[in-house]
């Protein structure tokens, strides 16, 4: 597991993140998702649904292997979506991230 998910997982001890399609997506609607993380493997429907409402509503989205780490990374079982809720946390997200995935 990298650092974004340890990282992750601190955010999800100090309660900053949600999971679940609908409740993030209420998060979006609302203003309160600062990022938000969608596996890879998510299904068609959920990846455009997230990507759409990421792109209007102009929050952050990135991409991460598949649902297992994703879930792994909050103590879950299998995470398809998950949005942090505090700034702080999303920004050093960001950068590990695009450090991870892109550089």
């Amino acid at each position: 597991m990298g650092d974004w998910a340890s990282f992750l997982g601190l955010a999800n001890r100090a309660r900053r993140i949600i999971s679940g399609e609908e409740l993030v997506l209420k998060e979006i609607r609302s203003g309160k998702a600062k990022l938000v993380l969608l596996a890879q493997d998510a299904s068609k429907n959920t990846a455009k649904r997230m990507t759409d409402k990421t792109t209007y509503y102009q929050v952050p989205l990135r991409h991460v292997e598949n649902r297992q780490l994703l879930g792994h990374a909050i103590g879950r079982d299998e995470r398809v979506v998950v949005a942090v809720l505090d700034e702080g946390f999303a920004k050093k997200l960001l950068s590990m991230l695009d450090t991870t995935y892109r550089g």
